[in-house]
């Protein structure tokens, strides 16, 4: 396992110029590299993600991806002049912000309380 050196999330896309666009115009991750509709990447904050195309019937597995922020109400306003809604949920320690890319994938933003 000493050789691993480094991972990511792949994730299946109906649409790659929609997911690119979603992931680096909406949340802002710089795009790291594109193989035309085969495969892209992005950085997000301590996470690459990744896009490929789907293949067969649209189906989710159990996957979402989360990011601790700081202000998520302001990230949330942010969100909605983007057209993305979300929907926020106060927890007893961190207030979340529940929202999905173009595909369904369930994204969240968390925010702890202090």
């Amino acid at each position: 396992m000493g050789n691993i050196k480094s991972g990511n999330v792949t994730l299946m896309v109906a649409n790659m110029d929609r997911a690119v666009k979603f992931y680096t115009e909406v949340l802002g991750f710089p795009l790291k590299e594109r193989y035309q509709n085969e495969w892209a990447e992005v950085s997000g904050p301590g996470i690459s993600i990744c896009f490929h195309p789907m293949k067969g019937s649209k189906a989710h597995g159990s996957v979402s991806l989360g990011f601790q922020v700081k202000n998520i109400r302001e990230l949330v306003a942010e969100l909605e002049t983007k057209g993305v809604s979300a929907k926020i949920v106060d927890e007893s320690y961190l207030t979340l912000a529940q929202f999905s890319d173009p595909d369904g994938t369930p994204l969240y933003f968390a925010e702890l309380k202090k």
